[in-house]
């Protein structure tokens, strides 16, 4: 079984609205998994069940986005202070072949209306492979 791991990486320097952040982090999160689910050919994979959202398994190899749809999946917050940072992590987990969902918020309320990249989820991970991206930065 995989220990599945989601980071999202917020920028603390926009100093959005505790709401705002919330909303941002959702976009990521639903982001990634939809394109992980994308990227493995599973959306038709999907099933409502009295439950929740099932992902259908059989026949299908084991991987952290089904065991985060059948164990759950830790999502860890985590700050930088810059777009040029939130840039450079994304580009070290696209190096590194891992899906990243970069939000980029189009400024009607918070922004002046200018498009501003907020925050980025990953895919979900093995929590080691997620730590060796996003370990070292503190905790939002």
């Amino acid at each position: 079984m995989y220990r599945s791991k989601m980071m999202i990486v917020m920028r603390r320097d926009l100093k959005m609205r505790k709401g705002k952040i919330a909303a941002q982090a959702g976009h990521a999160a639903i982001e990634a998994v939809l394109m992980a689910l994308a990227k493995e050919e599973r959306l038709t994979d999907l099933h409502l069940t009295a439950n929740g959202i099932m992902l259908d398994t059989a026949d299908k190899p084991i991987t952290p986005l089904s065991d985060w749809f059948k164990y759950g999946c830790a999502k860890v917050c985590v700050y930088v202070d810059s777009e040029e940072e939130l840039t450079a992590i994304a580009d070290k987990a696209e190096e590194k072949g891992i899906l990243v969902a970069v939000i980029t918020d189009a400024g009607m309320t918070e922004f002046h209306g200018i498009p501003t990249k907020t925050c980025l989820a990953f895919e979900p991970l093995p929590a080691e492979t997620a730590d060796s991206i996003t370990g070292d930065f503190p905790l939002y």
